[in-house]
């Protein structure tokens, strides 16, 4: 057990980069999904991989092998390495268990403060302004959604650009994108190296929203300087109403980026022949694919040979 368990604990060394990848040559729907499966499912291996480490550890000790109704401690080759192992798993399991409480607290904290704020100014159906001079606009999610924007930041677009930022915050109040973010920061506090995803993750989110906001507009050049001419409002703003960090905004990303992806030719959705697979894209799903298969494989086979040594030590306690 003590080899494939460990696997889980390194696998995103590889398994990060390779979505990281993948995801630029998906639509952006698709990449957002992604990296939220694949970070929730290593997140996951990695929380197993330290419990079974903490577990296999502490039945190795005949104290806690007593305790277990076991006649004597786990054998096996592997317990010079297990034993010392055991208390530093535990410890992390114990303190991502304790970080994740404490990031969910906070998460739903700053959502209730801004959603007093939102709430104690006039609102337009879902949309809330604030009398700010400072331009700001973010989708505030929550029952139900807000879409909250300062008078600066109306002030510094016409109409029809506005009506496109609003499509774009109403995208992701839509998705429930900010439950994309929320699942890939709680995986990284089982695994620092998930943090990568993070970047990659609300570049995706932001292009969903431009591309739906583009869809219902119908005019991806009107949503391309929408999304500039708030961005670089934004920019320029010096201090303003205190934003939750668990937010989306159309002005956050690489902007020059997301506004040229807008520009760029855009293909008809109603093509006759759908396009074959890259071939670059096809290699990089298969590694991720199995990447992601074998750190899940490895976790059950841990767990599984665990249970059959403890089984296997009971027996002989039974048996004699």
């Amino acid at each position: 057990m003590i080899i494939a368990v460990w696997v889980p604990l390194l696998m995103p060394l590889l398994a990060v980069p390779t979505a990281r990848r993948l995801a630029e040559s998906l639509p952006p729907r698709a990449a957002a999904w992604l990296l939220t499966g694949c970070a929730a499912v290593l997140a996951g291996c990695t929380a197993a991989a330290l419990g079974l480490l903490t577990v296999a550890g502490a039945l190795r000790l005949p104290p806690v092998a007593a305790f277990g109704h076991l006649q004597r401690a786990l054998p096996g080759a592997d317990t010079m390495v297990a034993v010392p192992a055991a208390p530093v798993a535990g410890a992390l399991l114990v303190w991502a268990a304790l970080a994740l409480a404490r990031r969910a607290l906070r998460h739903r904290a700053e959502l209730r403060a801004a959603r007093r704020t939102a709430d104690a100014h006039a609102l337009a159906g879902d949309l809330c302004v604030l009398p700010d001079a400072a331009p700001d606009a973010y989708a505030l999610p929550g029952r139900p959604g807000r879409v909250v924007v300062t008078a600066g930041m109306l002030r510094a677009l016409p109409p029809a650009e506005r009506e496109a930022l609003f499509a774009h915050e109403r995208a992701h109040l839509a998705g429930r994108h900010h439950l994309f973010l929320l699942t890939v920061a709680l995986s990284a506090v089982c695994h620092p190296l998930l943090r990568g995803l993070r970047s990659p993750l609300a570049y995706a989110l932001e292009r969903w929203a431009d591309e739906t906001a583009a869809g219902q507009v119908g005019d991806r050049q009107v949503t391309a300087r929408a999304i500039g001419r708030a961005a670089l409002a934004a920019r320029e703003r010096t201090a303003g109403p205190a934003r939750p960090s668990a937010v989306l905004a159309a002005t956050a990303g690489p902007v020059p980026r997301r506004v040229a992806a807008l520009l760029a030719p855009h293909a008809p959705a109603d093509r006759p022949r759908r396009r074959p697979v890259p071939r670059g894209r096809r290699l990089g799903a298969a590694a991720l694919l199995a990447c992601v298969a074998f750190s899940a494989a490895a976790a059950v086979d841990a767990a599984a040979d665990l249970h059959q040594t403890v089984e296997t030590a009971q027996g002989e306690h039974s048996g004699r």
